[in-house]
């Protein structure tokens, strides 16, 4: 990209523009309305024009007329087919990554089985930035299992990043399990992942890493790293549609010293013997439950081929590009208006989303809303999170988002909207 000095044109985010490799993939996604900022990919991706030709494929030939025989013709293999399409975007091996179930579920089959393997440890560790999903989870296995079990959270010293200090220490030869997210769901906080996982295996214990807000955005190294677990969600930067399914990773040594405590009859080894006897299948597919979702599941596989192609490399080069010039409008335009920066100013702990601070957050973001076409999401207290999604956010979309919340501000039309929040938000 031709460098030239920043500055708050609009000339100068064309410039931007003109000079991105990755642009044209703009062009693959469902953009019906120009008018519209999306800057909320990082809860939701966009649709993909090539899912819509998969998914009619999958209802009128394989459902319509093929009916129970897709089952033979490809639907049985597609979670791990698509696992191992996963696999290449976070550095994993063929046979370590499966498609299916709710992120949520994940959890449960990943940290039920981590603790069951290190059985005589009865600490796990989390940290207060990590998605409340998790934490809920954790809290439920716990009340489950024994209340011998104690869940510590490491705390923060700015509410941005986690504090590393307090982590190392928590981490003893009690510790069995430890639960991270990154990035981080609300500051975008980007944790070392190598150095914290190495750092917990010198005490003897797992990690669980959640990369719902990192797959298919940032370089992954889950083999190279000896990464034990982790769980993502395929529909935020890999554009699967709302509810699609999760996926999950295992170490290959360790997948057949685990056990996952949902015996469903797709895990078994001979699912279609229908023997009342569980016997566990060999490697990553034991972890697969019940029947998958295969609408849902086949329409991932279009944008996780379209983010092979253009290289998880340049995809996080645009996202720093994106995210550094957002921060730069933001000091410019917003900081004067009452905004803060709320995500690491430093590229390499920052993940794909932004986070701006400020004491109306909620009235703004409905505001955003409401009144200037812009899809922002709203995180409690006063997070204003803007997602950026490389393959379809460009520059200038930050430049009139950025823009158009300086005109809510001086021109106050964030006043005249409620701070009762609604349910969604």
């Amino acid at each position: 990209m031709n460098e030239s000095p920043f500055n708050t044109s609009q000339a100068y985010a064309a410039h931007l523009d003109n000079n991105d490799p990755l642009s044209t993939y703009r062009e693959q996604f469902v953009i019906d309305d120009d008018d519209l900022l999306y800057m909320d990919g990082n809860s939701l991706g966009r649709l993909p024009k090539a899912s819509i030709s998969v998914l009619e494929k999958v209802i009128r030939q394989d459902w319509g007329r093929r009916l129970i025989r897709s089952w033979g013709e490809g639907w049985y293999d597609a979670p791990i087919q698509l696992g191992n399409k996963i696999g290449q975007l976070i550095g994993a091996d063929e046979g370590q990554v499966i498609v299916g179930d709710s992120t949520t579920v994940n959890f449960y089959k990943a940290i039920c089985a981590a603790l069951d393997s290190n059985s005589e440890r009865k600490k796990i560790i989390s940290d207060v930035h990590n998605f409340p999903t998790d934490v809920y989870t954790i809290d439920g296995i716990i009340k489950t299992l024994s209340r011998s079990y104690t869940l510590q959270l490491v705390g923060t010293q700015d509410g941005i990043t986690p504090d590393l200090d307090e982590l190392d220490a928590s981490l003893d030869e009690h510790t069995a399990l430890l639960v991270l997210s990154t990035p981080t769901f609300k500051s975008g906080y980007l944790y070392d992942m190598a150095a914290i996982t190495k750092k917990a295996h010198r005490c003897g214990a797992l990690v669980l890493w959640d990369l719902c807000h990192s797959a298919g955005v940032i370089p992954l190294e889950l083999d190279d790293w000896g990464v034990d677990l982790a769980v993502g969600c395929t529909y935020k930067y890999l554009n699967g549609g709302p509810g699609s399914p999760a996926f999950l990773y295992i170490r290959r040594d360790l997948q057949n010293k685990m056990r996952s405590p949902i015996q469903g009859w797709w895990g078994h080894k001979s699912p279609f013997d229908f023997d009342l006897d569980y016997a566990p299948a060999d490697g990553i597919r034991r972890f697969l439950a019940g029947t998958p979702p295969i609408l849902s599941t086949l329409a991932v596989e279009p944008a996780v081929d379209m983010i092979l192609a253009a290289g998880i490399e340049s995809i996080r080069q645009k996202s720093i590009g994106l995210s550094t010039y957002l921060i730069q409008l933001c000091d410019a335009v917003l900081q004067p208006l009452g905004f803060e920066l709320g995500s690491p100013r430093e590229p390499e702990f920052r993940g794909s989303h932004v986070s701006l601070k400020h004491a109306d957050a909620y009235r703004i973001s409905q505001s955003m809303i409401k009144d200037m076409q812009i899809i922002p999401d709203f995180r409690e207290p006063d997070n204003i999170r803007l997602g950026l999604a490389p393959l379809y956010t460009s520059y200038q979309e930050v430049w009139c988002t950025i823009m158009r919340m300086q005109k809510i501000m001086e021109e106050g039309f964030y006043k005249k909207h409620t701070q009762q929040r609604s349910t969604v938000r």
